[in-house]
């Protein structure tokens, strides 16, 4: 007896949710960009569930994981990291999905959407890609960068999930700040920033969000008054 579930038409609902587990392998690290790549596209051409199986065959299943679990302070870190993205992730449309500047500027920052695919270009001018109060479309987001004797900035927050890949001739593409202390939180989007620079530069900073600043400044000035209401030990 022949088991027809294989030659049973897929529909565009279990295409998108094969295509959301490869998504979720992606960030995890199970696969590369290339075999990702190669896998959405089948995905999405599949016709038959005979042809959507073996895409998500070598994956655990959703939910069975427990890495996260299994480090030290994991569910602590999933349950506040994954609060704060929550809302972030996975939430409308983009709002732009790429930025070009020839002999000026360009700027993405604030509460923008970013898209799954987002590409800037800049020829003698520079651009900043701010995304430490954006929102995201998809959690594997993949941002182009191609500078010709200009420079683009990606400005992301220290607990971020970003991987940093491009090159530079007789220019540079690098990542500086360092990361948070208790590294990167659970539920982050992966952010793999790509490209290349010909004379000119790509660069990934680490910064606090405005919201992280007023909180640091705010414990500092408790600290003072703390320090300062203590009684002096006698000399």
């Amino acid at each position: 007896m022949t088991d027809e579930r294989g030659e049973t038409r897929a529909s565009d609902a279990e295409r998108e949710q094969v295509a959301e587990r490869l998504r979720e392998a992606v960030a995890e690290g199970r696969l590369d960009m290339e075999e990702f790549d190669e896998r959405l596209g089948a995905a999405y051409q599949a016709r038959t569930h005979g042809e959507l199986t073996p895409l998500v065959r070598d994956l655990p299943a959703p939910g069975t994981t427990t890495d996260l679990a299994r480090r030290p302070g994991g569910d602590a870190a999933r349950h506040e990291g994954g609060d704060r993205w929550a809302g972030l992730v996975g939430r409308g449309k983009a709002t732009s999905g790429g930025a070009f500047a020839f002999w000026g500027g360009f700027g993405r920052k604030g509460g923008w959407t970013v898209g799954r695919k987002f590409t800037a270009a800049v020829f003698m001018g520079g651009g900043e890609i701010d995304l430490r109060e954006a929102r995201f479309e998809d959690r594997v987001t993949v941002i182009r960068c191609f500078a010709l004797m200009g420079g683009v900035g990606v400005v992301v927050p220290p607990d971020m999930d970003v991987e940093v890949t491009g090159w530079g001739f007789m220019g540079g593409f690098g990542e500086s700040g360092s990361s948070a202390e208790g590294g990167i939180s659970a539920g982050s989007p992966k952010v793999i920033v790509t490209g290349f620079a010909l004379m000119g530069g790509v660069g990934v900073d680490r910064k606090l969000r405005q919201a992280d600043k007023r909180r640091l400044k705010e414990q500092r000035e408790r600290d003072r008054l703390e320090k300062k209401r203590s009684p002096r030990k006698e000399l």
